[in-house]
């Protein structure tokens, strides 16, 4: 749904100081991102096509956790919270970059590209 940029309040971004400093670090998404990526996640549409395309049923569990540790965060800035959302968050980055693209991208066009569709190009 919604997608993801790390920002200045990210979790790649957390220094000594701004540990330190409890009101500089703020979360990755906004605690509605969460609530929404959760609902989302449990709606019918997402379940068939989970289902339908990897064979089995969406996990949603862990969005309700990070909200919850949003919500945590928010009210009491809670180390651990802030903690189990950062690492959620990698986890995410990580689980995108473990796939290959499907397409190689070109460098230049084919040679024959001009060609009309269906002719020989043998000749």
């Amino acid at each position: 749904m919604s997608s993801m940029v790390l920002g200045s309040g990210s979790c790649a971004t957390v220094s000594a100081s701004s540990m330190a400093d409890g009101g500089a670090w703020r979360p990755p998404r906004t605690c509605e991102d969460y609530w929404s990526e959760w609902k989302h996640c449990k709606g019918i549409r997402n379940f068939f096509h989970n289902y339908y395309t990897y064979g089995e049923v969406p996990s949603c569990e862990q969005w309700k956790i990070d909200y919850s540790n949003c919500r945590k965060w928010e009210k009491s800035k809670s180390p651990d919270a802030k903690e189990s959302l950062c690492k959620s968050e990698r986890a995410r980055i990580l689980e995108k970059q473990k796939y290959d693209p499907v397409w190689k991208l070109r460098k230049t066009p084919p040679r024959d590209w001009y060609l009309p569709l269906g002719q020989d190009k043998s000749k």
